[in-house]
C-alpha cells in the first residue's frame, strides 16, 4: 500500500537542514554522510552527494533528477552479490592421475584385452503372402 497523497513524502527534517547548510556554504562536493536509507529523495537534494550508510560504510550517492521520489536504500545496496560463475576450466579438464582405488588402466587398455566376439547381425525372414 503507497504512501497517503495528503500526508506528503516522507523524509528527516535534519536532511533539508544539512542540504542547506551545504548549498549555503558552497560546498556541494561535500560528502553529506546519513544514516537513513527510508527518507524519500526530495527536489531540494538534486545536485549533492549523501554518503548512505549501508550497514558497513557509507556508499556516495549523487542525487539527480531521475533520483527524485525514490528511497535513498534504493541506491545503497546491502548485500554482496556473488554470482553463479560458469564451470571453471579446471573442473571441466579431466586431472592426470587416475582417482583413489583405480588400477590405472585407460579405456583404450581396457578395451584391447577384453576379447569380444562380435555376432553376426540376425536374418530377416521374408513374409509370405
Amino acid at each position: 500500500m503507497t504512501r497517503s497523497t495528503w500526508k506528503g513524502p516522507f523524509y528527516e527534517e535534519y536532511l533539508l537542514k544539512k542540504a542547506d547548510d551545504v548549498r549555503k556554504s558552497g560546498k556541494t562536493n561535500q560528502v553529506i554522510k546519513i544514516w537513513t536509507r527510508r527518507s524519500t529523495i526530495l527536489p531540494e537534494f538534486v545536485g549533492l552527494t549523501f554518503g548512505v550508510y549501508n550497514g558497513n560504510k557509507f556508499i556516495p550517492v549523487s542525487v539527480n533528477e531521475n533520483m527524485v521520489g525514490h528511497k535513498f536504500g534504493e541506491f545503497s545496496p546491502t548485500r554482496t552479490f556473488n554470482s553463479h560463475s560458469a564451470v571453471s576450466k579446471t573442473e571441466t579438464k579431466p586431472s592426470s592421475a587416475p582417482p583413489p582405488g583405480a588400477t590405472g588402466a585407460t579405456p583404450d587398455k581396457v578395451a584391447s584385452e577384453k576379447k569380444v566376439e562380435e555376432k553376426p547381425a540376425p536374418e530377416k525372414k521374408e513374409e509370405k503372402k
